[in-house]
């Protein structure tokens, strides 16, 4: 396996978008479009995670975006 990485074949994880307040019908959903955010959110961060070990030299850089 080739040890460099084009970045443009490997990016940075895009951050999924929160659910706007009238999204949720207040009903008590399971899971509530807040769950399913919190879940999406939790998996990824860990990608993000992921991704600057793989690229930690464009780490600093995504994050001062």
């Amino acid at each position: 396996m080739n040890a460099f990485r084009d970045p443009l074949d490997d990016p940075r994880p895009e951050e999924p978008v929160e659910p706007d307040l009238n999204e949720c019908c207040g009903n008590g959903c399971e899971p509530c479009v807040f769950d399913t955010y919190a879940e999406e959110r939790r998996v990824w961060q860990q990608a993000v995670k992921a991704w600057e070990a793989r690229h930690p030299d464009q780490a600093d850089t995504e994050q001062s975006s």
